[in-house]
């Protein structure tokens, strides 16, 4: 099957298409090197770089972010937790128990005695 660019039409053929792809190539490498030099300039000036007008903002706005989500899974998490405790599960077990039913951790990681402590430390 043809591959057709419908910038270079029906009649490119892959020499063509090489051809391009290695100017893009060298294109993007000449700006990366104009880039950098140009960052490098203003940084030797010393110029700060970056938006650091609303980091403290920012960076606060997401602490509370994930303290809500933690809450927010704890909160989900908590009553089967309590469950195989009060079955007289240990820690280690409630844990083995949520990998094997393919519960994850709230960053989609796998269970340990320590994270079932956390999330029973939050209740």
């Amino acid at each position: 099957m043809p591959f057709i660019v419908s910038q270079l039409g029906k009649d490119a053929d892959s020499f063509m298409l090489h051809l391009y792809a290695a100017l893009s190539e060298k294109e993007r490498e000449l700006i990366s090197t104009r880039t950098k030099a140009a960052l490098k300039v203003l940084k030797d000036k010393g110029v700060k770089l970056g938006n650091r007008t609303n980091l403290d903002d920012a960076r606060a706005l997401s602490n509370i972010t994930t303290k809500q989500q933690a809450s927010d899974f704890a909160d989900n998490v908590l009553p089967m937790i309590k469950q195989f405790r009060d079955n007289g599960d240990t820690l280690p077990a409630i844990a083995e128990r949520l990998n094997s039913m393919g519960v994850k951790t709230r960053r989609g990681g796998a269970w340990y005695p320590s994270t079932v402590t956390n999330i029973l430390k939050r209740a």
